[in-house]
């Protein structure tokens, strides 16, 4: 084979290659711009944005979704938060960590089960205040969510983090040496130097397409089937953790373990089966109507303008 072809090649399969951002925080003037918090930013705003749409659409006030957005919002960061640390609080506490970095969520570190968990917490509390079935607003939700989370996963992808083993597929992800400026090695603030220390899968990405073809789905059912009464939310629920368990199977950073499993797999697994009862059990729940959606506050307004 000529040195040609084989520097042809070779300049094939680097191109080929996904790059990892050179880095993942700009300074403007003294406000840091991190790519983690911007993609994360960018995801709830396009999910708002929707499930505004979705829940109009069924008979809803829109206006109510930015109420609960206001209380989602931080409930979902306080849980994504508490999750990781509590999965992986080895990191923040176990011997030389630094648990002030338990502080630091701009670093990367929300993890899912907790920010949904929490945040459907707090928004079944805005709807009860406001006095309105709360299934509804799950179902409107649904594809929102997990559009959002798909969007967000670009932050992984800034930080250069959650990736899966060495790769020579043409998609693998180039991982990249970052310093500061002082030559420290710092992977998530830091300064590609242009070193290549790896090719890897780029777990994110699939999880992102997972998720987008996830969305797909739910809207598609939801469309056919004219799902109601929480089941939307349900199929989400299973289908994101379905997908979430075998990408977890490829992934190589440091995870807590259960009996040599990952902490996530295990999540999933259990989460996956709830949610597939859940949808069994609403089987026969279709969609609610506009007065339903509306529910006892709203209603009652709209009767008395009416008199």
């Amino acid at each position: 084979m000529s040195s040609t072809l084989v520097l042809a090649e070779t300049a094939t399969t680097y191109l080929a290659n996904i790059p990892s951002p050179p880095q993942g925080v700009w300074q403007l003037g003294p406000l840091p711009l991190r790519g983690y918090a911007i993609s994360i930013l960018i995801g709830v705003l396009v999910g708002i944005y929707w499930m505004q749409r979705r829940y109009a659409a069924r008979g809803g006030d829109p206006e109510l979704v930015l109420d609960i957005a206001i209380a989602v919002i931080p409930a979902g960061i306080i849980g994504g938060r508490l999750y990781h640390v509590a999965t992986d609080w080895e990191k923040y506490f176990g011997p030389g960590a630094n648990p002030a970095d338990a502080l630091k969520i701009t670093n990367g570190g929300l993890g899912i089960w907790g920010a949904v968990a929490l945040g459907v917490l707090a928004a079944w509390a805005v709807a009860k205040w406001r006095k309105v079935p709360f299934a509804p607003v799950l179902d409107a939700a649904a594809p929102a969510i997990i559009l959002g989370q798909a969007i967000g996963r670009l932050g992984n992808w800034f930080n250069q983090e959650l990736y899966g083993g060495p790769t020579s597929l043409p998609w693998g992800l180039e991982i990249y040496q970052r310093v500061d400026e002082f030559g420290r090695v710092t992977p998530v603030t830091g300064t590609s130097t242009g070193e290549v220390l790896a090719v890897v899968h780029p777990t994110f990405l699939y999880e992102m397409v997972w998720n987008v073809l996830a969305c797909l789905v739910i809207v598609w059912a939801d469309r056919k089937f004219k799902m109601g009464g929480g089941r939307v939310f349900a199929l989400y629920v299973a289908a994101y953790t379905l997908g979430r368990f075998f990408i977890e199977l490829m992934r190589v950073d440091d995870a807590t373990l259960i009996f040599g499993v990952r902490i996530n797999n295990i999540t999933s697994l259990v989460v996956f089966f709830c949610a597939v009862i859940a949808l069994w059990i609403l089987r026969a729940k279709s969609r609610e109507t506009a007065a339903e959606v509306r529910g006892e506050r709203e209603a009652a307004e709209a009767h008395s303008a009416s008199n």
